[in-house]
């Protein structure tokens, strides 16, 4: 390279920024394209990726050194740990530690939410968040009355096998305690790796909205859809309840000095318009506009086809962060938001993984003609996990796309 880590470094912060702030960077910025295509392209499993944090970190490396985007790809597998985060609001030094569960974590709990390579399925398999249903109907007024507390003292040890008495519980919480901080150093680990390669530190907190809580690690998805049915009055008010421990989750990454959080969607695509504004959107808003003027963005994944919400975004105040969208129509995304926030994604996995580097050439030098004028755009992946076997011709060929096509 001709030119230095940290001019790199300067360079793609600065051309995300521009995205960020609405304006025209120098070049449309690309997000990494990672996944399971990572620990393949160096010659190790998922299990020895999922568990073995030297050999994961190498693959890191490697990849990312042979393969430059302007955000790094990559992390070792974890798999969302929200409830957990609920449980340990309290502790604003605890709190943010928990948001992504590893394998060894996993272990460490016997929790039924997770299934990692090796263990629930097989060594090249990719980690699989399954959750179920650890609440009944009858207990909504519990976790109204009492989120944390209920989260902590009874569905966790429903949850999970290893903390079904107080004895097995203390020595739990105690292996799990060494691999969070197993996790922790790995992760800085990581930091000096992407660093070295030229990547400025972007560290990014983690939000969530509370129905996701509900529908993703208390009540599971199809019970809470028909709950929103049978008993809308109690739904809604266990997510105000769970609002507030959420936020002060979110709230403690600020005081790490983190300035930006993620907040993946899930229940988005499987709600009416009605029902997504009623019972799923004002709490979102809440959490983002309350982020926002702490001084903190948000980067949403809204998940699925969001287009029957997509006007509920201009609620928000200008500059709020990045909407992220999976398998929405991106251009039609740009021409709404493009005076409200930066729009990311446009690069369907399915292209990356079947098609050729001619016609993912193709596909965007023509999407870049409608969505670069004006800036405020990043171009991602529609998801950020490519599969083991994509074929590297096709990410190299997104590089290329973009180094032809994506200058202003």
């Amino acid at each position: 390279m001709s030119k230095t880590p940290e001019q790199l470094a300067k360079e793609r912060l600065e051309r995300q920024q521009a995205c960020f702030d609405l304006k025209e960077p120098d070049k449309v910025p690309l997000w990494g394209i990672g996944g399971d295509v990572i620990p393949a392209y160096s010659g190790i499993t998922q299990k020895e990726f999922a568990y073995d944090y030297p050999k994961a970190l190498a693959a890191i490396e490697k990849y990312n050194r042979d393969f430059q985007f302007d955000a790094p790809s990559g992390m070792i597998s974890g798999l969302d740990g929200r409830v957990f985060n609920v449980a340990f609001s309290d502790d604003d030094s605890l709190s943010p530690r928990l948001t992504f569960i590893t394998g060894p974590m996993h272990d460490a709990l016997g929790d039924r939410y997770y299934k990692f390579p090796g263990n629930e399925v097989s060594e090249n398999a990719t980690p699989q968040f399954v959750g179920s249903s650890f609440m009944e109907a009858e207990e909504y007024d519990e976790l109204i009355a009492d989120p944390v507390g209920f989260i902590a003292n009874t569905v966790l040890p429903r949850a999970c096998r290893n903390l079904s008495s107080p004895k097995e519980a203390m020595e739990t919480w105690a292996k799990f305690g060494v691999e969070v901080e197993r996790f922790g150093n790995a992760g800085k680990e990581a930091g000096a790796i992407f660093a070295k390669l030229g990547y400025a530190a972007s560290p990014m907190g983690g939000a969530y909205t509370p129905l996701d809580i509900i529908g993703d690690f208390l009540r599971g998805i199809t019970n809470t859809v028909l709950d929103l049915r049978r008993y809308p009055d109690k739904v809604k008010a266990a997510a105000e309840a769970l609002y507030e421990p959420l936020f002060k989750y979110s709230m403690a990454y600020k005081k790490l000095g983190f300035e930006w959080v993620m907040i993946p969607l899930h229940l988005n695509e499987y709600l009416s318009p009605k029902l997504y504004q009623e019972f799923y959107w004002p709490l979102l808003r809440k959490m983002i506009t309350e982020l926002y003027k702490e001084g903190v963005r948000s980067r949403v994944f809204f998940e699925g086809h969001h287009e029957p919400h997509l006007e509920t975004i201009l609620d928000l105040p200008k500059g709020w962060g990045v909407a992220y969208f999976e398998k929405t129509d991106i251009v039609k995304a740009k021409q709404v938001l493009k005076d409200n926030c930066c729009v990311a994604g446009g690069l369907p996995i399915s292209l990356i993984v079947s098609g050729t580097p001619e016609k993912i050439d193709e596909y965007i030098k023509e999407l870049f003609e409608q969505v670069k004028p004006g800036g405020g755009f990043i171009l991602s992946p529609s998801i950020g996990t490519a599969p083991a076997e994509t074929p590297l011709e096709n990410i190299r060929a997104v590089i290329d796309a973009v180094e032809k096509y994506g200058y202003y």
